[in-house]
Formats: C-alpha cells, sequence, structure tokens
C-alpha cells in the first residue's frame, strides 16, 4: 500500500532535523569531513578528465594529490608569510594613517571638527584602539581558527579524506542512487543535478574568478609600488565571490593606503584607482558572465543570508556549509514554487482525483471461460486416474515382483 505524502514528509523531515542537530553538536569534529568531501567534489571532474585521457582512477587520484601537496607547499612557503608580514604592517600603520586623515579634515574641513572635537576626538580614539587592540583581535582569532581546525585536520585529516572520497566518488554517487525512495528517484535525480549545476557553477567559476582577480589586483598594487599592495589585493580577490564587496573594501582601503603614501602625487594615487576600476570592468562584462554565467541562480543577496544564517547557527561549520545549502535550498525553492504555481491552490481550480491503479480487462469470445474449467477438469481427472493406475502398479510389483 502507497505511503501517503504527508507522512513521507514527516519522516524526512525527521530526518533533516536529525541532520542538523548532529552538525550543530558535531560542528568540530565533522568539520575536517566536509573539507574533505568538499575537495574531492571539486576535484571529481579533473580525476574523470585524465580517466577520459587513458589514466586509470587510482592514477588519476594520485596526480590530482601530488598536484595538490606542491600548490599547497607553493603557497604556504611563498604567499602566506608575505601577506602575514604586510597585514601585521598595515595593523601597525592604521593608527597613523587615521592621525593623519583627521588632521586632513581639520585642516581643510574644520566645520567637520567643531570646537568640541567630537569627530576629531573620535578618529583619535579610533586610531588608539585600533592600535592597542588589533593585535590582540589578531591573535584572538588565530588562535579561534586554530582551536576550530586544528593543524593535524587541516595536513593530515582532510586530504587523507579527500583522497579517499575522490578515489571513490563514482561509486558512492551510485550507492546513494540506489538509496533514494523508488517513488521520487527521478524527481530527486533531477533536482541533484540542477544543485550540481548551480553549486559547480559557482564555486569553480569564482574561485577561477577570485584567482584571476587576485592576480591582477596583487601584480598591479606591488607594480606601482603601493605598500601593502599584495596583502591588500589578495583580500580584494578574496572577498569578491559576494559581488561588488571585495573592490569596495579592497579599492577603499587602496585608496586610503595610496592618499596616505602617496600624497601629492595624483599620478600614482589614479593608477591605483585605474587598476581596481579595470578589475571590475573586467570582471563584470568578462570574467561573471563567461566563466561563472547567469545560471547559477546564487543571488548575492541571498548569499548573505546564507552567510550570516548558517554561521550564527553553527559556527564556522556552518559558514562552510552555507554555499552548499544555498545553492540546494535555492534550487528547492524554485521546484517548490514550480509545484505551488501548478497546484489548486495557485489556481484555484481543484484538480481531479486520482484515478488509481487501471484494471486490465481481456475480451474473449462467448464460452472461452466455460471450455478452460471444462478442459482443467478433464485433465485433472485423467491426471488422477493415471496417478492411481501407476498406484496399483507399485503394490502388484510389491506383492509380486517374480511377476513380469
Amino acid at each position: 500500500m502507497r505511503i501517503p505524502i504527508h507522512k513521507q514528509l514527516m519522516w524526512w523531515g525527521v530526518a533533516a532535523v536529525a541532520l542538523l542537530l548532529a552538525m550543530w553538536l558535531l560542528g568540530n569534529a565533522i568539520l575536517p569531513f566536509i573539507l574533505g568531501a568538499g575537495v574531492a567534489y571539486l576535484l571529481d571532474p579533473v580525476a574523470d578528465r585524465l580517466e577520459r585521457a587513458g589514466l586509470s582512477r587510482v592514477m588519476s587520484v594520485v596526480v590530482i594529490t601530488v598536484a595538490a601537496v606542491l600548490a599547497f607547499a607553493l603557497v604556504v612557503l611563498l604567499v602566506v608569510p608575505v601577506m602575514l608580514r604586510q597585514a601585521t604592517s598595515l595593523i601597525e600603520t592604521a593608527p597613523e594613517m587615521l592621525e593623519q586623515a583627521r588632521a586632513f579634515l581639520s585642516v581643510r574641513f574644520p566645520e567637520l571638527l567643531p570646537a568640541n572635537g567630537d569627530v576629531g576626538t573620535a578618529l583619535t580614539d579610533l586610531g588608539a584602539a585600533m592600535g592597542e587592540q588589533m593585535g590582540t583581535l589578531a591573535s584572538r582569532l588565530l588562535s579561534s581558527v586554530g582551536g576550530i581546525i586544528s593543524a593535524i585536520a587541516i595536513l593530515v585529516i582532510v586530504p587523507v579524506v579527500a583522497f579517499y572520497l575522490l578515489l571513490d566518488w563514482d561509486h558512492l554517487v551510485d550507492r546513494v542512487d540506489t538509496l533514494l525512495p523508488r517513488e521520487h528517484a527521478p524527481t530527486l535525480r533531477r533536482l541533484s543535478r540542477e544543485i550540481d549545476e548551480a553549486l559547480s557553477g559557482f564555486v569553480r567559476g569564482q574561485g577561477l574568478v577570485m584567482l584571476i582577480l587576485g592576480t591582477w589586483y596583487a601584480i598591479g598594487l606591488m607594480i606601482v609600488g603601493l605598500p601593502f599592495g599584495f596583502f591588500i589585493g589578495i583580500m580584494a580577490a578574496l572577498l569578491s565571490f559576494i559581488p561588488y564587496v571585495g573592490v569596495l573594501i579592497g579599492g577603499a582601503t587602496a585608496i586610503g593606503v595610496a592618499l596616505f603614501s602617496f600624497w601629492g602625487d595624483p599620478l600614482w594615487i589614479g593608477l591605483v584607482v585605474a587598476i581596481f576600476a579595470l578589475g571590475q570592468v573586467v570582471e563584470g562584462n568578462y570574467l561573471q558572465p563567461k566563466i561563472v554565467g547567469h545560471h547559477v541562480g546564487l543571488h548575492p543577496v541571498w548569499l548573505l543570508l546564507a552567510l550570516s544564517v548558517f554561521g550564527a547557527l553553527f559556527g564556522f561549520v556552518g559558514m562552510v556549509m552555507a554555499v552548499p545549502l544555498a545553492a540546494a535550498l535555492g534550487v528547492i525553492g524554485r521546484f517548490l514554487t514550480q509545484r505551488y504555481q501548478e497546484s489548486a491552490l495557485f489556481t484555484g481550480q481543484a484538480l481531479p482525483p486520482d484515478p488509481g491503479q487501471p484494471v486490465l480487462v481481456e475480451l474473449v469470445p462467448e464460452g472461452t471461460v466455460a471450455n478452460s474449467i471444462r478442459e482443467a477438469r478433464i485433465r485433472a481427472d485423467q491426471n488422477r486416474a493415471q496417478g492411481q493406475i501407476e498406484i496399483m502398479r507399485e503394490e502388484i510389483a510389491r506383492k509380486h515382483p517374480d511377476v513380469g
């Protein structure tokens, strides 16, 4: 007997709540496995291409692993030290920049700084507070992140989990497909394909866009000679996964540093502005349409909401899961909206009842059933008579073994 839809929804709702509760309670413990699964998901297309090129699955995964380890080592040895050094210098220089801004405003725009000195005092206090507290804040942040993602999880658990999941990814997908409810399997497969297209299109495409922008901003600002240019360019690229956020924050920081460093030399300040303007033009007119595309369906506001909500509910684990969950919820929301527009609740017209299973009726000539019954009875009588004859023969053979 078919299970009613409302009961199916109830059971699946209970399963979803249990999953969210487990993620909330075990977030720190399962985070390395979530990161490993994400790495395997992102690298699976690369492994598939290597297989189509003639390599086995094992060799494909080995090649990817070696390349990833070398890339990670280069980033740790070459990029991270420079970023940390420039970030520390920027934090130490920030109070002096704010003090210079206050002095500039007091000279050029004295009406903004009244006699009571509220705005000037606020800028001075802000600079002093930044100078005193930024170091403490950075150390606390690093210790907090270190408490969530330990060095063992990054260097051991995540690569191992990613390696084994990437090795068996296709088998895992096939296994999950066999566990889908048979009644809803086609719909679930379609939704899964749409979620995969949205998620892979955004993450892989936006990752490539961030790499291109980071290279452009960092190299461009370093050529101009902007202090902390490498750090500002990389941070602007990392924040660019939310449209306009990266260019606004990175551009404002770069222009502020340029005003502080190149004051009286408008050419270099103009070059810093031109670097970010050109990067924004190229990103909006070529990189985003060509690489990410318009089919992703992750609106910037929806992405910000997902980051805020899941980050508040599940902490750092929620922020890691925000993008895939936002993609999944977006696809499910569009599917439910389509079903709603097809329902009687939207149209106002009641749908006809479910006709149920059809009844098959076979038309035969008159008397066919009676003839079949009669023939079956004759065959049954013949079989019964034949059985009695066989029994009699066995009794005769047992009583008179010397006969015939």
